[in-house]
């Protein structure tokens, strides 16, 4: 005897939101796979109706994505503050109460966000009690959710920021080492901002290809496997289409190769390499983190050392 499971709306709404697809697939998914979201989800991308990097536009919470770099370009913040609605978003003691939480973030440096709260802001108050006052004043819950701190703990390097300029509600930091001082800091540190803004348009997932882990690519092969377009080809060939494809995917989801957002013609890593010889250093990216509001996926990538 078969068990019904009952699909709430509010499955098919995270599904929706997670993959980007249409509300009756969503729901046909979930149905078929008995509920499992992460199985429906997989199901609607053999099925060509998500994608592995699609990032909810859709998100239910409002807020800003905000972030700080020292002056000496050596200390980077991202932080997530949230609100209920745009129009808070958007209103001027909200943006400067989050400046001053990231520049805080950046110099003092909490772990998480429960250490931010108790910090204190430079006119003495806490950052929960700054929260809770504008709570009070604007009249809509505000939260924090999420930082990342970057530190440079070596002499020669950089930090990078990039805030979306349309409502900032995307950002990344990134970090830069070299292995000398360049010629021009101050194109270094242009170089960084721009590498921070491919993430943000770009989205990687993976900062180079060694940081993929087997379990990921074995989960693309077999979803891959499953496409109708590949049941009749002959074990030889579809083993084939499988590798090239998984490898398409994997290379359109690592920072270090994919196509440089301003330079379509080659790689981050290539351009990387070209900017660092004009600068007369050897240049290479160390980690990054990119927060899009309401989006809960990865969100600090490092090199695997």
């Amino acid at each position: 005897m078969s068990t019904v499971v009952e699909i709430s709306a509010s499955m098919v709404k995270d599904l929706r939101e997670k993959s980007g697809a249409a509300m009756m697939d969503c729901k046909k998914a979930l149905v078929e796979a008995t509920g499992d979201f992460e199985k429906a989800f997989e199901l609607l991308r053999q099925k060509g109706a998500a994608s592995a990097s699609k990032k909810s536009s859709r998100a239910t919470s409002e807020g800003l994505v905000v972030g700080y770099v020292s002056p000496d370009n050596k200390l980077a913040s991202l932080v997530e503050i949230n609100c209920e609605t745009d129009f808070v978003a958007r209103n001027e003691q909200f943006v400067a109460l989050g400046k001053q939480i990231a520049e805080l973030t950046a110099t003092k440096k909490p772990a998480d966000v429960e250490a931010l709260m108790a910090l204190n802001l430079p006119d003495g108050k806490s950052v929960k009690d700054a929260v809770t006052e504008t709570i009070a004043k604007i009249g809509e819950n505000i939260s924090i959710k999420r930082l990342a701190v970057f530190d440079l703990s070596k002499p020669n390097g950089i930090t990078g920021l990039y805030i979306h300029t349309l409502g900032g509600k995307m950002g990344a930091i990134i970090e830069i080492e070299t292995d000398k001082a360049a010629s021009s800091p101050a194109d270094l540190q242009a170089l960084a901002r721009e590498l921070a803004m491919h993430v943000v348009s770009a989205k990687p997932t993976f900062l180079t290809r060694d940081d993929i882990s087997a379990e990921v690519i074995e989960n693309e092969r077999r979803i891959e496997l499953g496409k109708a377009d590949l049941a009749d080809k002959k074990p030889e060939m579809k083993e084939k289409i499988v590798t090239g494809r998984v490898d398409k995917l994997l290379a359109e989801r690592v920072l270090s190769e994919q196509p440089f957002v301003k330079d379509p013609q080659q790689s981050v890593a290539k351009y990387l390499t070209a900017k660092g010889k004009e600068l007369g250093v050897d240049a290479k990216v160390v980690r990054y983190a990119l927060f899009i509001l309401g989006d809960n996926a990865g969100e600090e990538t490092e090199a695997t050392t």
